[in-house]
């Protein structure tokens, strides 16, 4: 490939990373997986938000330093495939590993978030922490849970004090009936 290709294709890596931006990925290896499954993880993924990128090693570092990304570069040597997007890199790592199940010739090589690099059982181990969502949902419950506690121990006695003013109300009217 000539100099001037390479140029190319890394500042259109480059450009990917930018627009798209990509800042936190898994590193997954794709080779041996056959055109049909290909497609179907594809497929699956994108309805997902989440798109694999085929790269190459040499040219992709090159691209992730220029980008202020170059620890990442330590992440590729064989094939290499970048999984990113979705909501955050855990439910891309979650997927990920789901497909690694479903499709042995996909294996897990590491994973980049935060500026640092996680080899493979880091990725894994990334793949078991919670989503964004169920993050968010346990603080809601955490910070709505005392309200509630406080909303029902103002309306607990509430409720007593009309259920007593409601059979008071009721006797009265069974006596003058």
């Amino acid at each position: 490939m000539s100099k001037y290709v390479k140029e190319h294709l890394q500042a259109e890596m480059e450009r990917k990373i930018t627009e798209e931006g990509i800042r936190d990925f898994v590193v997954v290896n794709t080779m041996g997986v056959g055109g049909t499954d290909n497609n179907v993880m594809r497929g699956a993924l994108k309805e997902k938000g989440i798109r694999l990128l085929v790269v190459r090693n040499a040219l992709f570092s090159k691209a992730l330093s220029s980008q202020d990304l170059g620890s990442a570069g330590e992440l590729f040597s064989g094939a290499c495939t970048v999984a990113y997007g979705g909501d955050s890199v855990v439910d891309v790592a979650k997927e990920m590993v789901e497909w690694s199940k479903k499709l042995k010739p996909v294996e897990l090589k590491g994973a980049f978030l935060d500026g640092s690099a996680l080899d493979s059982k880091g990725a894994e181990a990334l793949s078991k922490m919670p989503t964004r969502a169920e993050l968010q949902g346990r603080i809601s419950a955490c910070v709505c849970s005392p309200g509630s506690n406080v909303s029902g121990a103002l309306l607990g006695p509430a409720r007593v004090i009309a259920g007593c003013v409601k059979a008071i109300i009721d006797k009265s009217e069974n006596q003058a009936a």
